[in-house]
């Protein structure tokens, strides 16, 4: 499941045990991402603070099936398979249309956003996502005035910047540390966004 030493949830204790009550599925699952913080407990607490605030946080606007997609599409730029496929699992949860999922889906795979069933303004969200992918220093502010005239308030702006970071941090700990999905429950998340403190998985 993982490069390094996991601590199963049968044998958690203390601190560890406590959070992998709060970050469980249905039967006790924890997704292998988070086990692989078990040797660090406090880690594993930051990344789901992180995570819920980032992606799973009413105070949001943005719809959570898009921020899902930025989580597939720079999964996809990273070649993160482990989250492409739980972040797309939960995309077609929330987008609730099979066809267009699996549309998006395919331009994704293919890295052709201007085939995706996307509006113009959300197609621009994945190239900002994609220049601070695979050239953060080459960002510059003409995206952000662009992202502005396409409709995207500030803090929308925001909430494409942290979904793409959370994802490119989340990436690198999974590629980084040989993280698979065995034993995983595809597409749960922390559902409930009007408590960040709500870590289950559902």
């Amino acid at each position: 499941m993982a490069w390094i030493k996991t601590i199963p949830f049968s044998e958690a204790t203390g601190k560890l045990k406590t959070l992998y009550g709060r970050v469980t599925g249905p039967n006790g699952n924890v997704d292998n991402i988070m086990m692989a913080h078990s040797l660090r407990p406090h880690s594993m607490e930051g990344h789901m603070a992180i995570y819920k605030n980032v992606l799973h946080h009413s105070g949001n606007s943005i719809p959570k099936w898009f921020l899902e997609t930025l989580g597939v599409w720079v999964s996809r730029l990273n070649d993160c398979d482990y989250c492409v496929d739980h972040h797309f699992s939960g995309l077609k949860r929330l987008l609730r249309d099979d066809a267009r999922a699996n549309a998006l889906r395919s331009a994704i795979e293919e890295r052709n956003i201007a085939d995706a069933p996307l509006d113009a303004g959300q197609k621009l969200a994945l190239d900002y996502a994609r220049q601070l992918t695979r050239d953060p220093g080459g960002m510059t502010q003409g995206i952000v005035i662009e992202l502005r005239e396409q409709g995207y308030s500030d803090g929308e702006i925001l909430e494409i910047n942290q979904v793409t970071a959370y994802f490119n941090y989340a990436n690198r700990t999974v590629l980084g540390l040989g993280c698979s999905t065995k034993g995983d429950v595809l597409g749960l998340s922390p559902n409930n966004s009007e408590n960040p403190e709500d870590w289950g998985h559902s």
